[in-house]
Protein backbone atom coordinates (compact mmCIF):
# COMPACT_ATOMS: atom_id res chain seq x y z
CA UNK A 1 0.00 0.00 0.00
CA UNK A 2 1.67 3.50 -1.07
CA UNK A 3 1.56 6.02 2.10
CA UNK A 4 -0.23 7.99 0.11
CA UNK A 5 -3.85 5.58 0.83
CA UNK A 6 -2.44 5.08 4.24
CA UNK A 7 -4.11 8.08 5.74
CA UNK A 8 -7.57 7.14 3.80
CA UNK A 9 -7.56 4.10 4.93
CA UNK A 10 -6.53 5.07 8.79
CA UNK A 11 -9.28 7.75 8.13
CA UNK A 12 -11.75 5.35 7.30
CA UNK A 13 -10.88 2.80 10.12
CA UNK A 14 -11.59 5.62 12.59
CA UNK A 15 -14.70 6.33 10.90
CA UNK A 16 -15.89 3.11 11.07
CA UNK A 17 -15.48 2.68 14.93
CA UNK A 18 -17.04 5.85 15.77
CA UNK A 19 -19.84 5.35 13.29
CA UNK A 20 -20.77 1.79 15.14
CA UNK A 21 -19.99 3.30 18.60
CA UNK A 22 -22.43 6.13 18.18
CA UNK A 23 -25.04 4.01 16.91
CA UNK A 24 -24.68 1.56 19.60
CA UNK A 25 -24.75 4.73 22.13
CA UNK A 26 -27.67 6.25 20.07
CA UNK A 27 -30.15 3.01 20.45
CA UNK A 28 -29.07 2.55 23.83
CA UNK A 29 -30.05 6.12 25.35
CA UNK A 30 -33.01 6.19 23.04
CA UNK A 31 -34.06 3.34 24.15
CA UNK A 32 -33.44 4.12 27.64
CA UNK A 33 -35.24 6.86 27.89
CA UNK A 34 -38.45 5.54 26.09
CA UNK A 35 -38.63 2.86 28.64
CA UNK A 36 -38.32 5.07 31.52
CA UNK A 37 -41.28 7.51 29.12
CA UNK A 38 -43.36 4.31 29.78
CA UNK A 39 -42.53 3.38 32.84
CA UNK A 40 -40.16 0.24 32.56
CA UNK A 41 -37.31 1.95 34.19
CA UNK A 42 -37.86 4.50 37.24
CA UNK A 43 -36.87 7.74 36.76
CA UNK A 44 -33.12 8.85 36.60
CA UNK A 45 -31.20 8.80 40.48
CA UNK A 46 -33.34 5.59 41.47
CA UNK A 47 -32.17 2.15 41.28
CA UNK A 48 -33.63 0.05 39.04
CA UNK A 49 -35.00 -3.64 39.75
CA UNK A 50 -33.37 -6.77 38.52
CA UNK A 51 -36.19 -7.72 35.49
CA UNK A 52 -35.60 -4.35 33.42
CA UNK A 53 -31.98 -4.33 33.93
CA UNK A 54 -31.90 -8.23 32.21
CA UNK A 55 -34.24 -6.27 29.53
CA UNK A 56 -31.54 -3.90 29.06
CA UNK A 57 -28.57 -6.34 29.18
CA UNK A 58 -30.79 -8.11 26.16
CA UNK A 59 -30.77 -4.83 24.12
CA UNK A 60 -27.63 -3.72 24.99
CA UNK A 61 -26.30 -7.11 23.92
CA UNK A 62 -28.70 -6.76 20.80
CA UNK A 63 -27.10 -3.26 19.95
CA UNK A 64 -23.58 -4.52 20.46
CA UNK A 65 -23.41 -7.16 18.45
CA UNK A 66 -25.26 -4.78 15.59
CA UNK A 67 -22.84 -1.72 16.16
CA UNK A 68 -19.65 -4.40 15.40
CA UNK A 69 -21.74 -5.40 12.87
CA UNK A 70 -21.51 -2.05 10.97
CA UNK A 71 -17.86 -1.41 12.31
CA UNK A 72 -16.85 -4.92 10.11
CA UNK A 73 -19.19 -3.65 7.23
CA UNK A 74 -17.53 -0.29 7.07
CA UNK A 75 -14.06 -1.53 7.70
CA UNK A 76 -11.45 -0.74 4.62
CA UNK A 77 -10.05 -4.24 5.22
CA UNK A 78 -9.88 -7.06 8.14
CA UNK A 79 -13.43 -6.45 9.29
CA UNK A 80 -13.64 -8.92 11.85
CA UNK A 81 -10.25 -7.32 13.87
CA UNK A 82 -12.04 -4.28 13.32
CA UNK A 83 -14.97 -5.29 15.04
CA UNK A 84 -12.74 -6.95 17.70
CA UNK A 85 -11.10 -3.95 18.27
CA UNK A 86 -14.89 -2.09 18.78
CA UNK A 87 -15.02 -4.20 21.34
CA UNK A 88 -11.84 -3.37 22.53
CA UNK A 89 -13.14 -0.10 23.16
CA UNK A 90 -16.33 -1.46 24.48
CA UNK A 91 -14.81 -3.25 27.16
CA UNK A 92 -12.61 -0.38 28.32
CA UNK A 93 -15.50 1.70 28.57
CA UNK A 94 -18.02 -0.74 30.84
CA UNK A 95 -14.71 -1.40 33.12
CA UNK A 96 -14.51 2.76 33.26
CA UNK A 97 -18.05 2.91 33.78
CA UNK A 98 -18.22 0.08 36.87
CA UNK A 99 -14.88 2.14 37.77
CA UNK A 100 -16.61 4.95 38.39
CA UNK A 101 -19.89 4.04 39.65
CA UNK A 102 -19.01 1.03 41.93
CA UNK A 103 -19.58 2.68 45.07
CA UNK A 104 -21.84 5.13 43.71
CA UNK A 105 -25.08 4.31 45.87
CA UNK A 106 -28.51 2.61 45.53
CA UNK A 107 -28.90 4.30 42.09
CA UNK A 108 -26.04 2.30 40.69
CA UNK A 109 -27.36 -1.28 41.98
CA UNK A 110 -27.10 -3.93 41.42
CA UNK A 111 -23.36 -5.14 40.74
CA UNK A 112 -24.30 -7.62 38.35
CA UNK A 113 -25.30 -4.99 35.85
CA UNK A 114 -22.29 -3.53 35.07
CA UNK A 115 -20.41 -6.56 35.06
CA UNK A 116 -23.03 -7.79 32.49
CA UNK A 117 -21.69 -4.99 30.14
CA UNK A 118 -17.94 -5.84 30.91
CA UNK A 119 -18.78 -9.57 30.10
CA UNK A 120 -20.94 -8.93 26.99
CA UNK A 121 -18.27 -6.40 25.30
CA UNK A 122 -15.65 -8.74 23.50
CA UNK A 123 -18.58 -11.93 22.57
CA UNK A 124 -20.87 -9.32 21.25
CA UNK A 125 -18.04 -7.28 19.00
CA UNK A 126 -16.68 -11.32 18.11
CA UNK A 127 -20.78 -11.71 17.26
CA UNK A 128 -21.32 -9.07 14.53
CA UNK A 129 -17.96 -9.59 13.24
CA UNK A 130 -18.50 -13.00 12.38
CA UNK A 131 -22.48 -12.09 11.55
CA UNK A 132 -20.53 -9.78 8.85
CA UNK A 133 -18.17 -12.45 7.61
CA UNK A 134 -20.91 -15.19 7.00
CA UNK A 135 -22.91 -12.80 4.64
CA UNK A 136 -19.89 -11.51 2.65
CA UNK A 137 -19.27 -15.57 2.28
CA UNK A 138 -23.11 -16.04 1.11
CA UNK A 139 -22.58 -13.52 -0.71
CA UNK A 140 -19.65 -15.12 -2.43
CA UNK A 141 -17.88 -11.59 -1.90
CA UNK A 142 -18.73 -8.44 -0.65
CA UNK A 143 -22.35 -7.82 -1.76
CA UNK A 144 -21.99 -4.02 -2.14
CA UNK A 145 -19.35 -4.57 -4.83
Amino acid sequence: MSELHRPRRVGRSIGALVTGFLSVVILSIGTDVAMRAIGVFPPLGQRVADAPLLLATAYRTLYGVAGSYIVARLAPDRPMQHALASGGVGLVLSIVGAVATWNGGPAYEPKWYPLALIATAMPCAWAGGRLHGMQVREHGGYPWS
